[in-house]
Parts: C-alpha cells; sequence; structure tokens
C-alpha cells in the first residue's frame, strides 16, 4: 500500500466487516442504484453487474481507510507513551 509506511506492517489488520466497509459498500451500492434512477432504469433490476462493482469497490476503499486510521491512532499513541516516559515529572500522581 502506498499510503501507509512499512512500520504499518507491525500492527494487526482490522477485521474484514468493520464500520468503514460496511458504510462505504453501502454507500457505493446506494450510489449505483441513483444512477440507475436518474438515468430511467429499474432501480433494483438494472446494472446488477454495477451495484455489486460499487459495493466492492466502497467495501474495499472502507476497509483501507480503517487500516490507515488504525495506523495513524497507533503512531499517536506511541510518541504520547514516549513523551509521558521521558518527562515523568508532568504526569506525577495527583495527593503526591
Amino acid at each position: 500500500m502506498p499510503f501507509l509506511p512499512d512500520e504499518a506492517r507491525s500492527l494487526p489488520p482490522p477485521p474484514l466487516v468493520n464500520k468503514g466497509s460496511v458504510w462505504l459498500g453501502l454507500c457505493g451500492w446506494l450510489a449505483a442504484l441513483l444512477d440507475n434512477g436518474f438515468a430511467q432504469r429499474p432501480v433494483l433490476k438494472a446494472g446488477v453487474h454495477r451495484q455489486v462493482l460499487f459495493t466492492t469497490v466502497g467495501w474495499f476503499a472502507g476497509y483501507f481507510l480503517v487500516k490507515h486510521a488504525e495506523y495513524v491512532h497507533a503512531k499517536l499513541d506511541r510518541e504520547l507513551l514516549d513523551y509521558v516516559r521521558r518527562h515523568p515529572e508532568d504526569f506525577k500522581a495527583a495527593g503526591w
């Protein structure tokens, strides 16, 4: 994947069925239905191959966007924990 660095490979992959995949897959399917409606074709019966294609593209786009978001959050967590480890005097427990 060109938009993730090599250090992202150490993270576990997200599940195939996740919120981003389902949401963008549904958006792709609805886009195909809207295309059929605007072209005055039968909405559910025409262009089934296009409906499957748009759903699949949305599903994989959602999967890779979730993977990218998990990498960004892991990177921020690692940087924050490194800062806390280097500056313990700023993070003393209350009541000490």
